[in-house]
């Protein structure tokens, strides 16, 4: 099972990042956290890597149907999104990818939160959307 949804975008990083955050949040999500990996492995490994930035969504409805479910689910929460740079054969891109919140029902077995995975999945899927199309 993948468990990312993946869009690959001719953005640089920098406005890569502020249209995710824009389409996270026209679908309900908002971000909690950010994590800038590059930076962290930097600051405490001396180590470089290209930019990686780690964002912790959550749709704070959805979140709560979830927990209503099984409050063990918060250790799934929230929904990580990365935005990283890659270089491939054509060139400079920045991928965003989603976790699939298909593997919250993989790693509980339990079927109850199948309708909220799915709606999660939907609105996730809707915002990586939007960012390709922006592209267009």
């Amino acid at each position: 099972m993948d468990i990312g949804l993946t869009a690959r975008l001719r953005l640089p990083f920098t406005e890569a990042v502020t249209r995710t955050k824009e389409a996270l949040r026209e679908q309900g999500f908002g971000v909690l956290t950010e994590i800038d990996v590059r930076q962290t492995l930097r600051e405490k490994l001396d180590e470089n890597m290209e930019d990686y930035l780690i964002l912790g969504a959550c749709n704070p409805r959805l979140a709560h149907r979830a927990l209503g479910v099984d409050r063990q689910v918060g250790l799934l929460l929230p929904c990580n999104v990365v935005v990283r740079a890659d270089v491939t054969a054509e060139g400079a891109q920045t991928v965003v990818e989603a976790i699939d919140p298909a593997t919250m029902i993989t790693a509980t077995d339990e079927p109850a939160l199948t309708p909220v995975a799915d709606e999660a999945g939907r609105l996730l899927r809707a915002a990586l959307d939007t960012l390709i199309r922006s592209e267009l």
